[in-house]
């Protein structure tokens, strides 16, 4: 006998989170056997300690549950890490919390310091992730458009935009997509308005190694009156190319790690524990040498790829840090991003992900964004594709 099903139905977010274009075009790009420059996977190969120490970890038997702040040892070497590269002081028993990749800090942070209907404000380009996540807490973020091409912050739209139901910040430096790298003078404004409305600010830095042509990273709760307001939100995945291993963080003030921890252990329980121990080996053992060596690479690559892409008419703009390039798309075929993307696909075989994904509705057609983060031997094959166009 048929039933009456008028309750089932979708909650009235669903419609509003669908499936990432980034990841969207890799499904695709699998599907035709091209060079995913789409997604920032990181597919280079890991430091030999770290893996060798998860490996241990597995065999001496770290495979279940730990403390839902993490192992002891990874956060002292997180707090030893902090002090030593970003300036951030941080009880590794009050103030650190090892999550689910930077995704994860984010999400428990947001369930334990937002409301519904409270509004965030994110700077365009922005992450499509972050301002998912947002939707998906039933908090509204509100676009705050950087100027392109080198994306600098306008301090009157950032202004206009605070309301009285603003209620945080979320900068992510060095940026996704962009690669634009807050500096001083704009990291001070943004602090200055939070400490005048009352504002938290939730800092996305996961890519602060990635530094080109001498750009500095400055964590932002470093500044005059931040430390209890900023969320400094981080990991290890792009560092040591463990994007897998979900291996995140966050160092905040201790009145509001217990409630940002409970969400985590509600939603994830923990990051995985033998994981955790092959991270430690990477904070602890790798000298500075290491570091040095990521942001030459990288800076290679990413004058590789931006060559290619502007010999092949995609004009780049040029970015300061991170592992994506912002591509003027202009002379791809079709009429929005999304078809772009493809039909460059279809010519090159490169996968590259629709600009549109980084900006409001009707922004962005124009761009595709690219990911440099990849072995040489990909990376050579991609420019070479692109070249050929």
């Amino acid at each position: 006998m048929p039933t009456a099903s008028s309750q089932l139905r979708l909650s009235n977010i669903s419609p509003l989170i669908i499936q990432s274009e980034i990841r969207a075009m890799s499904v695709e790009c699998d599907r035709v056997g091209g060079i995913n420059l789409a997604q920032g996977i990181c597919d280079t190969d890991l430091p030999s300690s770290v893996a060798d120490a998860a490996i241990k970890a597995i065999q001496q038997g770290y495979n279940i549950y730990t403390r839902l702040d993490g192992i002891q040892v990874l956060r002292q070497a997180i707090a030893a890490k902090l002090n030593q590269y970003n300036g951030i002081s941080a009880d590794p028993d009050s103030e650190i919390l090892v999550t689910a990749g930077a995704t994860g800090a984010l999400y428990a942070a947001g369930l334990a310091l937002l409301n519904p209907g409270d509004e965030v404000i994110v700077f365009e380009p922005f992450y499509g992730y972050h301002l998912n996540t947002l939707l998906s807490l039933r908090v509204q973020p509100v676009a705050v458009p950087l100027t392109a091409p080198d994306w600098q912050l306008d301090l009157d739209r950032l202004r206009d935009a605070i309301t009285p139901r603003t209620r945080a910040v979320i900068v992510n430096t060095p940026s996704n997509p962009s690669g634009k790298i807050f500096i001083l003078e704009e990291l001070q404004a943004i602090a200055d308005l939070a400490i005048q409305h009352d504002l938290f600010v939730f800092t996305d830095e996961i890519y602060e190694y990635f530094l080109f042509d001498g750009a500095r990273h400055i964590s932002l709760a470093t500044l005059p009156g931040m430390a209890e307001r900023t969320i400094t939100i981080s990991g290890l995945s792009k560092t040591f190319s463990i994007t897998g291993w979900r291996i995140g963080y966050l160092a905040a003030s201790r009145q509001w790690i217990p409630s940002i921890g409970y969400f985590h252990d509600l939603t994830y329980v923990c990051s995985p524990a033998p994981l955790q121990h092959g991270a430690v080996a990477g904070l602890v053992e790798l000298p500075q040498s290491f570091y040095d060596e990521l942001s030459t690479e990288y800076q290679q690559k990413r004058d590789q790829l931006c060559s290619a892409l502007t010999d092949a008419g995609l004009t780049p703009s040029i970015p300061a840090g991170a592992y994506y390039v912002l591509a003027d798309a202009s002379r791809i075929e079709g009429e929005t991003a999304h078809k772009k993307a493809r039909n460059l696909l279809a010519a090159s075989g490169v996968a590259a992900v629709a600009g549109s994904a980084f900006f409001t509705p009707g922004r962005g057609e124009n761009m595709l964004r690219f990911c440099f983060g990849k072995k040489p031997d990909a990376l050579d094959r991609a420019c070479a594709a692109i070249r050929s166009l």
